[in-house]
């Protein structure tokens, strides 16, 4: 488990037991906020994947993000009244450390365009054009995985 200064802890999700906190908020985030279909929103993929949850000081879930197998990133959301406060990173954080911990190689992912600045923080660049998913612009990112970082 990493903890922020924020006393935000990050911890790797059970699944199937913890899909209900995934659902409180990958839905509000990508669902309500973005309009992303429903049924795009949860796919064959995740119970395939590492998932993280971010949670307050009180273990309320506010963040959470996957990992493929693949070493894609993705589903990274954070509730509202939590962005800017860091979550967002140690989520990604603790992705990364799963990929290396799992002996991938390299993590890519599709980066909102909006995101994009957040991403190339952590090592990410983008390449090539623009593309939409789910009507939102978004670019290819990748990353390689350092083994002793």
């Amino acid at each position: 488990m990493k903890t922020t200064k924020q006393a935000i802890s990050v911890r790797r999700a059970r699944w199937p037991e913890d899909v209900p906190l995934l659902r409180s908020i990958r839905e509000p985030v990508f669902v309500e906020e973005q309009q992303v279909p429903l049924e795009m929103e949860w796919d064959e993929d995740d119970p395939h994947c590492i998932h993280v949850i971010a949670e307050d000081a009180e273990g309320n879930a506010i963040g959470t993000g996957r990992l493929a197998k693949s070493g894609k990133v993705g589903r990274m959301a954070v509730l509202k009244p939590w962005r800017g406060h860091g979550v967002g990173g140690a989520i990604l954080q603790a992705l990364l450390d799963e990929a290396r911990s799992a002996g991938i190689p390299e993590c890519y992912l599709h980066g909102q365009t909006v995101a994009l600045g957040f991403y190339e923080r952590y090592g990410f660049v983008a390449e090539g054009p623009e593309f939409d998913e789910a009507g939102i612009q978004h670019r290819m990112m990748r990353r390689r995985i350092e083994e002793n970082a």
